[in-house]
């Protein structure tokens, strides 16, 4: 058996099945169907999805969790597809925000 891939590429890698996949059949394929249903269903296919990783993360079983944050990370990425949002502008952010307080970073942001 073949050790699963463990490297960040592979968000990268899905981003681009996810664009490939736009436009695709919505009868074979749930990446279709989530662009099919538009922005708002994406983002509320997420938000469930954030939901189950919660309820994983406060008990149960290591692997549930681990299964969710799989899902949640797949419609993130399909809801930053659907608003044009590349996976590389997020990292730069995160590198961004590298070493400064996550106190110091919120005050920093101006109110909406």
């Amino acid at each position: 058996m073949t050790k699963p891939e463990t490297d960040s590429g592979i968000l990268d890698r899905l981003y681009a099945v996810i664009e490939r996949r736009r436009g695709g059949d919505p009868q074979t394929s749930r990446t279709a169907m989530l662009f099919e249903g538009g922005t708002e269903k994406i983002a509320q296919a997420f938000g469930e999805e954030a939901v189950e990783t919660v309820i994983a993360g406060s008990g149960g079983k290591k692997e549930r969790l681990v299964q969710e944050s799989a899902d949640l990370l797949y419609h993130l990425l399909v809801l930053w597809a659907a608003r044009g949002v590349k996976p590389a502008e997020v990292f730069a952010e995160l590198v961004r925000r590298e070493g400064v307080s996550g106190i110091a970073e919120k005050r920093s942001r101006p109110e909406d």
